[in-house]
């Protein structure tokens, strides 16, 4: 046998050795190597995969509720500022469940209405409740708006570690079949480690948008607070002088 026909038979050999180990290895598409993971690999995929979709659930869910509360404002701040008595804007709420400005509105008209029933002797007491009210409805909105935002805080600071941590097991596995198997190969060891960076890949997927969704959310929420605080402060001085003005009838 000459020197060439050896290369060829050798070049065959090894092509048939990496062929199988291919072959071995299984597929490495993602589904593929999603399957091929070990069982804590698999349930951190599987994991951060539930908490990226209800991020998203969040996610949407905030930006419906927060343009629905902005066309609320306008549309409040609108017909308030109209000059319409605040008598029959009350009871136009009143027998709703109004939300934002409105609730204030209604919280502080109602403890307006029931001190004067009651003869109310302390104009300072009325104002003092008046902002207390306010101030409950105020939080009751503030915790609406932000609420399960903190869940998307969470995803965004904890996802990537938790993929981190179900990469540091896949790789672990990796090298122990490596080690039982006594061969180095790049066909053998790559998809092994592919699998494992899988969950980091998962874990960043999760984490991005649910921390870029958490700051612009809370931005808004925060815009929102100012123009409801705006509001109230304004109309507790409306208020203020609507007292004042009635004690000094009285007196």
């Amino acid at each position: 046998m000459t020197g060439i026909e050896i290369f060829a038979v050798s070049a065959a050999l090894a092509q048939g050795v990496e062929q199988g180990a291919l072959e071995a290895a299984g597929d490495v598409s993602l589904l593929g190597l999603f399957w091929q993971a070990g069982f804590i690999v698999k349930l951190v995929m599987l994991g951060l995969l539930c908490c990226s979709i209800w991020s998203w659930a969040i996610i949407f869910d905030k930006i419906f509720l927060f343009a629905r509360t902005r066309r609320q404002l306008d549309r409040f701040e609108e017909v308030f500022w109209s000059g319409r008595s605040l008598e029959e804007l009350y009871r136009s709420l009143s027998d709703k469940t109004p939300t934002g400005m409105g609730a204030l509105f209604v919280s502080a008209m109602r403890e307006w209405k029931k001190s004067f029933e009651r003869n109310a002797a302390s104009p300072i007491g009325l104002q003092a409740r008046i902002e207390k009210v306010m101030d409950v409805s105020l939080a009751r909105e503030l915790d609406r708006l932000e609420r399960r935002l903190g869940f998307l805080a969470s995803v965004g600071s904890v996802a990537v570690y938790v993929g981190l941590f179900g990469t540091v097991v896949g790789i672990m596995t990796s090298f122990q079949a490596i080690a039982g198997s006594k061969s180095t190969n790049l066909a053998v060891v790559a998809p092994g480690i592919a699998e494992a960076l899988l969950a980091t890949a998962i874990g960043l997927l999760a984490a991005i948008p649910a921390l870029v969704a958490y700051n612009k959310l809370s931005n808004d929420v925060a815009k929102i607070a100012g123009r409801l605080e705006g509001f109230a402060d304004e109309f507790a001085a409306i208020l203020s002088r609507q007292i004042d003005e009635r004690t000094g009838r009285a007196s």
